[in-house]
């Protein structure tokens, strides 16, 4: 079978370039990072800058419904189902510049590197960036993929707003991604293949060079607005008062006591990720709070049980604090398996270059999980420095370890394509 050798300071400089797009730096520690959240100006000027590097390596980009940027490298039959990569270039409000950006331009220096070669493949080759991976806008993760697969219709994606009543349909009108290509794919790809940085501390710190990802743990976000009555600080007697502040706290705490208790494995995550009050001054009992709840495990039975009983800890503040309290779920997805054949094909380029590796489940969403659910489909992940940190600026992996992550990428994109 013939290979390809990717040019790593291409990469890295692209890679680079576009953290450069919604960069700032960070008042309290001075480090650069990236604010590029989804449709936003920066984002807009991301999608540019990326889908013209699209352009210039001789992909057919298209467009679609729910602003995907999709380009394809034709092949040798037209006819069979293309081979797909990619990820998405939107960040949270303090993001670095690895996270979906490596998965993106790491499949974009695969197309390079093949034009360079001269090779072409008997599947179509497809690569993307999809919108809104990230949800931290507008409230649901994995949105454009989402649509892509058909879990989310596109109607519902368009309508999600955020906090200022602007919804993505808007925002694609605007910056011009609203597109004219179908949002639902016409056929299952052969197979899915996204590269991305581990996020975590586990792979660093075992020195293990790569990680092939087994699967990503279930995911349940929830909105949770509490309606209590504002009064006076000082002269409202504790019995007397229905404080959403109070409320507010105590779902924080309970939702540690659920990811620590043990009592629904010991890889239970919960976060309290936005919590505002309102009227929000130091002399008045918080008539109302909005808060958001972050529900992860890799078991899907354990995930439904902690659920329920955080349904029926909020039922208990309702009687106890007098409080109102609306809870609207978000996002929500189920524990993926990728596939076992795509796992093997991964493991042996990464054995045939010489880099060590290991099985390793996500416990971050990705794209990839969406493609999970209608095509073979796995990842492989890349150490980052700093014990992993992600969603933070001083999220950062090294040349040679996205380098490594991309070759192997390179690799199994070839194989299952040829």
């Amino acid at each position: 079978m013939s290979s390809v050798s990717i040019d790593s300071a291409r990469l890295w400089e692209r890679l680079m370039a576009l953290a450069e797009v919604g960069a700032y730096t960070d008042e309290r520690t001075g480090l650069r990072g990236v604010n590029r959240l989804a449709l936003t100006d920066a984002d807009a000027q991301g999608r540019r800058l990326v889908k013209r590097w699209f352009q210039e390596a001789g992909l057919e980009v298209r467009v679609d419904r729910i602003g995907n940027v999709i380009g394809r490298r034709e092949g040798s039959e037209p006819g069979l189902a293309p081979v797909m990569s990619g990820s998405h270039i939107d960040s949270v409000p303090t993001g670095g510049a690895f996270d979906g950006c490596l998965g993106v331009l790491g499949a974009l220096e695969v197309v390079r590197s093949l034009n360079d070669a001269g090779l072409t493949t008997r599947h179509p080759l497809e690569i993307g960036f999809f919108t809104d991976e990230e949800g931290a806008r507008f409230g649901t993760d994995m949105l454009g993929s989402g649509v892509l697969v058909g879990r989310l219709s596109l109607e519902e994606a368009l309508a999600k707003a955020d906090t200022d009543g602007v919804t993505v349909g808007d925002e694609l009108r605007r910056h011009g991604f609203d597109g004219d290509a179908p949002a639902l794919l016409d056929r299952p790809p052969a197979a899915f293949v996204e590269v991305h940085v581990e996020q975590g501390p586990v792979l660093a710190a075992e020195g293990v060079q790569l990680g092939v990802v087994t699967g990503v743990q279930a995911i349940a976000w929830r909105e949770i607005v509490i309606g209590g009555k504002s009064a006076h600080a000082g002269t409202t007697p504790m019995a007397l008062r229905r404080d959403a502040g109070l409320a507010a706290a105590r779902i924080a705490t309970f939702a540690h006591e659920l990811a620590v208790s043990g009592r629904y494995g010991e890889h239970m995550r919960a976060t309290i990720g936005r919590l505002e009050l309102g009227p929000n001054r130091v002399n008045i009992v918080p008539n109302r709070a909005v808060m958001t709840v972050d529900l992860r495990n890799p078991d899907d039975a354990a995930m439904s049980a902690a659920e329920l009983a955080l349904e029926g800890f909020l039922e208990t503040l309702r009687q106890e604090l007098g409080v109102s309290i609306d809870c609207r779920v978000t996002a929500k997805t189920g524990a993926v398996v990728f596939d076992a054949d795509v796992q093997d094909v991964i493991a042996q380029h990464a054995q045939h270059r010489g880099l060590s590796h290991q099985r390793i489940l996500s416990g971050a969403g990705h794209d990839a999980q969406e493609f999970a659910a209608v095509c073979p489909t796995a990842m492989v992940f890349v150490p980052g420095l700093y014990d992993g940190i992600s969603h933070n600026p001083r999220e950062y992996s090294t040349n040679d370890a996205c380098a490594a992550g991309v070759q192997v990428l390179a690799d199994t994109l070839l194989e299952l394509a040829c």
